[in-house]
């Protein structure tokens, strides 16, 4: 092991991920606590870090003689859980006192509830608490590109939250189908993600997990956190959840995870997920970020409370009912269904005419589609004939059965290649571009057109209209198309969404509701 370290870690990050994927050092208390200090003095940084001489002299100042009872705990840790993971009473106190040196020292953080449970963690190997002091605080401050180890705000936290949200959408869609119809609010089960993996797990899962972590960052706590939920999937049916608190049922299934699936088995089931690149990922972060701070929390409140879901006892719809909408809404991105749901067309208020409201999602039957771009791009190319939009778009029928047709990208990557950095026919959005306050804005850069090598264009034909009508997905046939009037329509399989026809293929419209967001 040694000599892995010899050689430098740039060289041998493909073998260290794979000692740590497959719990190499797992067996020797003193290798991983080797391994840990040398890979957390790896992490780029701030240059003014705190270190252990640091936390010597500021622990002295503010302790003393006097009982670490006597300080009170950061602010940034009020309502949060305070996981020991088995540390005696010394190591409780260790704990408490690199809290409090953290709270003075990064009087930035304002909201880090991951924290306990990683200082914890470290702690049990570590040579003493000034070099886990030293240690936490690299991972506080690192600064790598695109990369982040713990959220220090409850704008962070909560984007983090939401864009898991969005990769439960995509990447397990049962698990999600079942929270979205069984929950009143399927952001709040979302919102202790973190917490199954650092609070809930045994020790000796949540160790493993830490090994990886130190090695890639934040997106290997979420390929852990989905493999959890496609676990829990598997071993709850819907009947059995009728009356439960989906939120308790699940920490408490985290909890007993042993009698489910071993550690090995879940790392190798976790990294079996093909998930975006971890640049695809920030930018997606900072999307919701954006739709957080419009909804107005902000970087220096410590944690408010706000509500996701639809309005069960307000809806208002005479297509869907309000637990239809509350699966709808929960299929769309997180940075949308943030806002509560907007009737904006209704043929049975507004009449039957694509003049009358140039903004349509087709339902009947009942189905329809969600479509990610303003109508208003149609004419931005100058030809309002073609197609435009972007992989969010998807179909959908709620009646007979509730399903979803996504871009056939998102369920076969395989079939399409990223485009080199050098080909992109645009480069690649920036984070001032991407929170620009236009409807481009809050769209996920990675499922932009520009950004894959398709091997048909008739793959990517997401959405069209003109005075005759409008056209959802294409290729080989229309998933839904509409005449001008809104009165008759047609729906086929079509190769952007890989759907069967989502009702009898020629049909009468008989209401269409169009439904929208409006921000806060």
């Amino acid at each position: 092991m040694d000599s892995i370290f010899t050689k430098g870690l740039s060289r041998c990050e493909q073998e260290l991920k794979k000692l740590a994927r497959e719990g190499y050092w797992a067996t020797s208390r003193s290798l991983r606590a080797q391994v840990y200090h040398q890979l957390i003095q790896q992490v780029a940084c701030r240059l003014v870090t705190p270190d252990a001489l640091v936390y010597r002299d500021i622990a002295n100042r503010l302790f003393g003689k006097l009982s670490v009872s006597s300080h009170p705990l950061p602010e940034f840790l009020e309502g949060c859980s305070m996981p020991t993971y088995c540390l005696n009473l010394e190591g409780v106190m260790a704990l408490k006192k690199i809290l409090i040196c953290v709270g003075n020292l990064f009087p930035d953080i304002t909201y880090s509830p991951i924290l306990p449970s990683l200082v914890a963690l470290l702690l049990h190997y570590s040579e003493d608490e000034a070099q886990c002091f030293g240690n936490i605080s690299r991972l506080i401050a690192s600064n790598a590109p695109h990369t982040s180890y713990i959220d220090q705000s409850f704008l962070a936290h909560q984007a983090s939250c939401m864009t898991f949200g969005d990769l439960a959408n995509k990447h397990c869609p049962a698990a999600h189908k079942l929270i979205a119809s069984t929950s009143e609010n399927v952001f709040e089960v979302y919102s202790e993600w973190l917490s199954w993996l650092f609070h809930d797990l045994p020790f000796n899962y949540a160790i493993r997990v830490f090994d990886v972590y130190l090695l890639e960052g934040q997106k290997v706590l979420y390929r852990i956190a989905l493999a959890l939920l496609k676990q829990y999937r598997l071993s709850v049916t819907s009947a059995e959840l009728e009356g439960t608190d989906i939120k308790a049922d699940l920490q408490a299934f985290v909890q007993n995870i042993a009698e489910h699936v071993t550690v090995d088995k879940l790392l190798e089931r976790a990294f079996g997920i093909r998930l975006f690149s971890r640049k695809e990922i920030w930018l997606l972060q900072m999307a919701n970020r954006k739709a957080l701070m419009e909804r107005g929390i902000n970087m220096v409140q410590s944690r408010q409370s706000f509500h996701l879901a639809v309005d069960m006892q307000n809806f208002s719809s005479t297509i869907v009912t309000a637990q239809e909408m509350r699966i709808i809404w929960s299929w769309i991105p997180e940075r949308f269904s943030l806002f509560p749901p907007l009737l904006l067309f209704s043929t049975s208020e507004d009449g039957c005419s694509l003049q009358r409201g140039w903004w349509c999602r087709k339902k009947q039957h009942v189905c329809g589609a969600f479509l990610s771009s303003d109508w208003s791009e149609r004419k931005k190319s100058g030809a309002t004939s073609g197609f435009f939009g972007t992989g969010e778009c998807f179909v959908f029928t709620v009646c007979p059965e509730t399903e979803r047709y996504e871009w056939v990208f998102i369920k076969k990557p395989e079939l399409a290649k990223a485009v080199p950095r050098s080909r992109q026919r645009s480069p690649s959005p920036a984070p001032a571009s991407l929170l620009s306050s236009s409807p481009e804005g809050r769209l996920s850069p990675f499922l932009a057109i520009r950004h894959f090598l398709l091997p048909s264009k008739t793959a990517s034909m997401f959405m069209s209209g003109s005075r005759e009508g409008i056209i959802i997905g294409g290729g080989g046939g229309q998933a839904l198309s509409l005449d001008a009037n809104l009165l008759w329509g047609r729906t086929e399989h079509c190769e952007t969404f890989d759907n069967p026809p989502l009702c009898q293929e020629n049909f009468k419209v008989q209401l269409l509701e169009v439904w929208g967001f409006q921000n806060a």
